[in-house]
């Protein structure tokens, strides 16, 4: 899928997703993923932070099921034992082989790590991408992700999965309640895959936000704190500010 050409009025009902094709979005879907369409969806998480943790409780109050993986199990436990029984803890590499959708959650700096210790369990399947490189925190890769493009940077690290760069620009802590007033804010996000913009937005939704493809990868440069489009805004109020970016 191309970048979308977002400075062309014409384009704004492709950024929210209307008139897409149902039956070719589907078409080539991991088995499991076209079942999900209908009922619950597993989703792993790498990284149970704040992040991981809001959004993956959101899920599970919304019918998925869940497994939490982090560095510390213990808090994996203690958090799935809370949620009930849509939600389970394991390793990281439990969590990205049980998901149909994997979501990574970690500090850019781990990045490259997971690229590399997960990549045949990631390969194929929608990964949801909430990581911001941070100088201060993350270092030289920061640096070259920044350079890059937040977004094309993670592709090149979660080589073979279809990533949609989400979650990533609105503050951590509304993300578990923004079910409590549904689609009041919307979300933007990124993708050049068709079959992932399909699903990443069926589970934006899922949490209480009205998702708001804003392009492909390319643009993934633009979800972080700092950009205009960081904060909750309205669907209108994204599409606004994405005519004036490049």
């Amino acid at each position: 899928m191309k970048s979308i050409n977002l400075a062309n009025p014409g384009r704004r009902r492709v950024l929210q997703l209307v008139g897409v094709s149902t039956a070719l979005l589907l078409q080539g879907l991991p088995v499991a993923i076209r079942a999900a369409e209908d009922s619950r969806m597993k989703i792993g998480i790498i990284g149970s932070g704040r992040v991981g943790a809001g959004i993956g409780s959101a899920w599970v109050n919304a019918g998925h099921e869940v497994m939490f993986s982090s560095r510390h199990i213990e808090h994996d436990d203690a958090l799935a034992a809370r949620l009930g029984a849509n939600a389970k803890a394991g390793t990281p590499r439990q969590a990205a082989a049980f998901g149909d959708v994997v979501m990574v959650s970690v500090p850019y700096g781990a990045l490259p790590s997971v690229g590399k210790d997960l990549a045949t369990l990631l390969e194929g399947k929608v990964v949801i991408d909430t990581c911001n490189p941070f100088v201060w925190r993350d270092g030289d890769i920061a640096t070259w992700a920044r350079e890059t493009g937040a977004g094309l940077a993670s592709a090149e690290l979660l080589p073979g999965a279809r990533i949609v760069r989400a979650f990533n620009a609105i503050g951590a802590a509304r993300m578990a309640t923004a079910h409590e007033n549904p689609g009041r804010v919307a979300m933007p996000f990124a993708s050049d895959d068709a079959q992932a913009i399909e699903i990443g937005s069926r589970l934006i939704r899922d949490i209480g936000y009205e998702p708001v493809l804003i392009g492909g990868l390319s643009m993934g440069k633009y979800l972080m704190p700092g950009t205009p489009l960081a904060g909750e805004h309205t669907i209108d109020e994204i599409n606004a500010i994405v005519a004036t970016l490049e």
